[in-house]
Order: structure tokens, then sequence, then C-alpha cells
């Protein structure tokens, strides 16, 4: 029977980020493919099958073909438990996905290379460094027509900012594309595609040296000597391989492949799985210590709370990222946030919205606890003395704001439970007018996707009609002055100024303009703003 320690050593836990479109969630079906934990691939755009991706599972999802909400899914492969987040890739769903990485030990982020580094990527890259997690580069689509593989790889340090070292070479590109050379071994594994769009099925890989006889007739004579060539400069200009780099964040492996026809992925899951992180200590917030996951005492945080997953039951799944020691279903915990033991009845394993009984589970797992309202993002779950408290997970500024009603108010109810549900969920921001009630809220989003999200949401696990009007807002600062301190109805503000409360209570000004803020500012001296919130309810 495995220890302690050798079970939270095999888990890998990763986020895969990407620009829209670079094929996210084609390598992350893929991966699932090598795995076992699905038979066929059903890729997200691909015309032969009516399958939708795995990982997709809300059925706007399945419609428009994008991800908008992280998704959790765990296999074991070659003897380790792994835990992948695939995030959503559209930009107006970011603030999930910022969410999701602090779950995350590493990050594969996945680049088109015809494209290159693109608008999305440069953001989720950032975040990533600010963790300083191991990050590791699969530039996609080597089936295509890319760009010159150096040119890809300079784009990269250029504008990220990182080292990048090459674990493979590809050779050739589109139709062109033969395969590619592995570094470590110094063999080509030659591409042989099955004719198919999709790929939906494991590739053979067929090996050579370069320098064979046979090489020139497996990739042709013109493609052997680009290689050689190719191979000959990267060994002698490239830096060398420091795994240490590799795990402090500033040095990025790369790869080359092809997620829809399958080449290349398998060989990047061995590399990776052999050269990412165990699960990494996470910092207790109230002693500054940093908690290590061996150690015997159960700890964890909410990174996300989703509802609706089975329509059936109309439930709750908070996700807990175990941060040390073991979780056993039945067990006893401290909620820190409400300074009281609860029995953890029923964990989950995920696979999109697909789910089992979990018995126990160890640090580096994500598991899906039931929450019949108890749970708030970024709350800690703890056994042992002293408690931990793992830092809170801020909110971000919402950028579009829009007056939202229902059409019938014979399901005020009905409302009112699916907007608390979905903004505690992270998606969306309630405000509404000082000492108001819930007949018409304001709210407010990262991108303006989440409203079209919202309204779906609502009509199809509610059964609520909502009116909704744009508003002019674009700014919003949190007050940081008590209600004894000041009241904000008496403030001097612009007529484009708005001040709302939120959930819970606190005080906000919504503004229309930056001229509107430093108007506030300088004609009401006590008052204190703040650009950020706290993601609490």
């Amino acid at each position: 029977m495995a220890s302690l320690r050798e079970e939270i050593e095999s888990r890998r836990t990763f986020a895969i980020i990407s620009h829209p479109d670079a094929g996210k969630t084609t390598l992350t079906e893929k991966l699932l493919l090598y795995g076992g934990a699905i038979q066929t691939a059903g890729s997200v755009k691909g015309k032969q099958s009516a399958k939708h991706a795995v990982s997709d599972w809300m059925d706007i999802e399945k419609q428009r073909g994008i991800s908008v909400t992280s998704s959790v899914l765990q296999f074991r492969y070659q003897g380790k438990c792994i835990n992948i987040l695939d995030t959503p890739g559209h930009q107006d769903f970011s603030e999930d996905t910022y969410r999701t990485l602090m779950a995350a030990d590493s990050a594969v982020m996945v680049i088109d290379a015809a494209k290159g580094v693109e608008a999305q990527t440069i953001k989720l890259f950032k975040v990533c460094t600010l963790r300083h997690i191991p990050i590791f580069t699969f530039i996609n689509k080597m089936d295509r027509e890319a760009r010159d593989p150096f040119e890809l790889m300079e784009n990269i340090e250029e504008i990220l900012g990182i080292k990048t070292y090459p674990m493979n070479w590809p050779i050739g590109c589109g139709k062109g594309f033969k395969g590619v050379f592995d570094r470590a071994s110094r063999r080509v594994l030659a591409f042989e595609g099955d004719g198919r769009a999709n790929g939906v099925r494991m590739v053979d890989e067929i090996e050579a040296s370069l320098g064979d006889a046979a090489l020139d007739e497996l990739i042709g004579t013109e493609n052997h000597q680009r290689l050689a060539d190719d191979i000959e400069l990267l060994d002698g200009a490239a830096e060398e391989f420091d795994l240490e780099a590799v795990h402090r964040g500033e040095l990025s492996p790369v790869f080359f492949g092809s997620a829809l026809t399958n080449f290349g992925v398998e060989p990047f899951l061995r590399d990776f799985l052999r050269l990412t992180p165990t699960p990494l200590p996470r910092k207790d917030a109230e002693s500054g210590e940093l908690v290590d996951p061996m150690r015997s005492d159960f700890s964890g945080f909410i990174f996300k709370i989703q509802a609706n997953m089975n329509k059936n039951h109309r439930d709750r799944i908070a996700f807990v990222r175990i941060c040390s020691g073991k979780f056993e279903r039945g067990m006893e915990a401290y909620h820190v946030q409400e300074n009281k033991n609860i029995k953890l009845a029923t964990g989950t394993s995920m696979m999109a919205d697909d789910r089992a009984i979990v018995d126990e589970a160890y640090a580096g797992d994500i598991i899906g606890l039931f929450d019949p309202g108890i749970f708030s993002i970024g709350d800690t779950l703890c056994t042992g003395k002293p408690h931990v408290r793992f830092a809170g997970i801020p909110t971000f500024a919402p950028e579009h704001f829009a007056r939202v009603t229902q059409v019938d108010t014979m399901k005020r109810k009905q409302f009112v439970k699916g907007m608390e549900q979905i903004a505690q969920e992270g998606a969306i921001q309630i405000f509404r007018d000082l000492d108001a009630g819930m007949e018409e809220v304001i709210v407010g989003v990262v991108g303006v996707l989440q409203l079209e999200v919202l309204e779906y949401r609502l009509k199809n696990e509610y059964n609520v009609d909502i009116r909704m009007q744009n508003l002019p807002y674009e700014y919003i600062r949190w007050i940081l002055n008590t209600p004894d301190e000041l009241d904000p109805k008496t403030l001097d503000v612009t007529s484009d100024t708005r001040c709302v409360e939120d959930l819970k209570g606190n005080r906000l000004l919504l503004f229309g303009s930056p001229w509107s803020i430093n108007w506030a500012q300088e004609h009401n001296s006590d008052l204190r703003l703040s650009e950020f919130g706290n993601l609490t309810f």
C-alpha cells in the first residue's frame, strides 16, 4: 500500500492556457485519449464526428465550440495521477482562468504555429509568472502551414520574456510535415497521418536516427539535410537544459506537434510528467510560512464554485485544491471563514460534468464538494492546529454593466436564486441601488459574452426570462470608508456617477469616465476608494 508521500509525489496538477482557437481543448482531449480516460476524442470543430469536446460540458459550449468555464479532468498514466485544469481561452472568461491558475502547479501554454504568441496568451502568461510556476510550451498545428520554428522561438522569448529550450524540432509543416527530431534520444519520430481530418486514433511513431541513409527515404534528402543543419545550429547556440530554471518559471521547454492528428502528444506527455514538479507548497497567510504538501494534516482552498452541473439535481459543487495531507470521505474539517467544523460528506472526482464518488484524495488533487450554500471562492478548509488560512482570491473590476430585471414578476424567487448562485461562482458581480431590493439589479462583468451566458443560464437552468439594458458605466471603485465615517448619499459626484452596494453590503461607485473619478476624489476630501474588491459573500 502506497504511503502518503508516495501518493502525493505521484500527483501532477496543471492548467492548459492559450489564446482562443490555438487547440487547447483538442490537446486536452488527446492527453485523455493517451491516458485511457476516453476511447475516442471528439474534435471541437470536427465535421466527421458529432461528438463535442469532453471537457466542454455546458450546452452553450457545445453549441458555440468554445470553452466558457474551466473544466477539471483527472486520469492516470504510467503510475501518475494527473489533474488537468482546462481553462477558457476567450478573454471574456479570463477571470475564471485567473482563479483556476491559483490551483495549478504548472501550466502548458498552447501556441498556434501559424500565429505565434497572441494577445490572450500574453495576459495568461503574466498571471503564471506572478506565481513563478513552470511553463511548458506546445507549439500546435504543425500539420498546417506554420511560421519558421526559429522565428517562433524568438517570438516567444521577445514577447513573453522567457527563455526557451526546444525539446524536439519539426521537420517541415503543413502538407510537407514529416515529423519531429527528439533532441534527447537523437532520433526522428516520423509523422504518418491516417488520412482523416480529426485524427481520432493514437498515431504510430516510426523512429530513425539522424544521418541514417534510411532517413533520406523516410523524410526526403532535402528535409534530412535541412534538419541536420538546424540541429547543428541548435546544439551550438542553445543554452544547456536547466531543470531548476524550468521549475522557477525562467525557462520553458518547447515541444512541436499536432494535437488534431495526435502527433507528438504522447512524447510531450511523457516528458512533461518527467519534468513538471510534484505538488507545490502554498503559503499560510496567518504565519507567512509555506505549508508542506507532505504534512499529515489536511488543508485545501476553494477556487471555483459551479451550480447546476447536474440538471437533474440542481446542485452546487465547490472545487477544492488539496494543498496538504489526505482527504477522506466523511471526514471533519475546520471551515476557516465560517469559524466552525463541518463534515465533508461527499467528495467527487471530475471528468467535465461526469463525476465519481471519491473515498480518498491527496495533496495536488482537485475534488468537488457538495455545497449547500456555505462555501465561497477563496475559503480554506483544514484539520489540525494551528489552523492555516490560504490567501483569498481577489475579484477583478467589471468593465461592462447592465440593468437586469425579470420578465415575470411571479418568478422572483427563481430570479433571485439564479442571480445569487451565478454570482457566487464568480462569473458575474451583482450590485443594487442603496437600500433597494432584488427586483432590479445591476450586473457587472469582465467580458460582454458573460452577459449572454447569464441570460442563457437563467433561462435554461432556472426557467427565468430577463430583460437586459446596457448601462454607460465603465469604471468601478470600492468605498473603503465605513458607514459611520461617510454617508455616500451626501457625496458630491457627477451626473454619470452612481452609488451602489454589492450582495454583502459593501458600497461602491460606478463611473462613466476617468474624469468623473477625479471629480469625486477632488470634491470629497474624506473619500477613500480602491480599484479592487474581495471575492467573498
